[in-house]
């Protein structure tokens, strides 16, 4: 006998639900090829161009600094400039949403924050450990340039901005850069290999500013991450150690800044 569909709520797509190994398509190849370009345009592709031209325009050596926080010693300016840098990974987020894509989508589920912060300092632990090895050898051999990771110093803002600094680097970098742009390459059809390939040149780019040990070692921790993402679909993690590598980068420079000369063959 039939049953009488009299009454009966229709049934609702899954919208955003990823099975198990899969992507979502929220939308048509174009418009996710156009979020693409439109997000990294306001962002990591714009600092990849300048990076580019930053790198062409001085050698790389250790007498040549780059700076990778705003030197005005205004406060508000610092604030400013950590505040109107967030956008990107807002538009990201909002473009995920507005597709009717859940959150976790790109890898930014807030359920399991115990796990995401062991993960984060674990591999800030290991990044860090290999960027420093990386960052001395490189500056050593000329390949790099001497980067001041610091807000300016003597300031008694000086320890907040630089946490607020890397938190926001991290937030744009690791949604935008691993989250969004892995995941929308994936749903574009853009094979595993090839999608973390061109995230990891991408990141190695736009810290060619730094010189070749900034972008070689980029480079390794963008396949790294890229990787880190195909497995576990969990993007917090990034976030959290990439924030606490610059914060203990930062510390660091701010303790033995009298003593980096000599280690590093200035």
């Amino acid at each position: 006998m039939r049953t009488s569909q009299r009454g009966r709520r229709p049934e609702q797509p899954h919208q955003g639900r990823i099975p198990t190994g899969q992507f979502a398509r929220p939308a048509d190849r174009i418009t996710l090829i156009e979020e693409v370009i439109l997000v990294l345009s306001l962002s990591l592709l714009a600092a990849a161009a300048f990076s580019i031209l930053d790198f062409t325009a001085a050698p790389v050596n250790v007498h040549v600094t780059a700076t990778v926080i705003s030197t005005s010693t205004r406060l508000p300016y610092q604030l400013v400039s950590v505040a109107f840098a967030l956008p990107p990974a807002w538009l990201a987020v909002y473009l995920v949403r507005r597709n009717g894509e859940p959150l976790r989508s790109i890898g930014l589920a807030w359920d399991q924050p115990g796990r995401d912060l062991v993960r984060g300092v674990v591999l800030a632990a290991v990044v860090g450990a290999v960027g420093i090895g990386v960052y001395i050898a490189a500056v050593r051999l000329g390949y790099n340039r001497f980067v001041v990771p610091v807000p300016p110093l003597g300031q008694w803002w000086t320890i907040p901005i630089l946490v607020l600094n890397a938190a926001q680097n991290a937030l744009v970098e690791e949604i935008v850069g691993i989250g969004f742009l892995l995941t929308r390459l994936r749903q574009i059809g853009v094979p595993a290999a090839t999608a973390v390939g061109a995230v990891a040149l991408l990141r190695g780019t736009y810290h060619l500013y730094q010189g070749w040990g900034g972008f070689v070692g980029n480079l390794a921790l963008g396949v790294f991450f890229g990787w880190f993402f195909t497995r576990w679909r969990r993007t917090w993690p990034l976030v959290i150690a990439h924030t606490l590598v610059d914060v203990g980068a930062g510390v660091l420079y701010i303790a033995f800044r009298s003593k980096l000369p000599g280690l590093l063959g200035a």
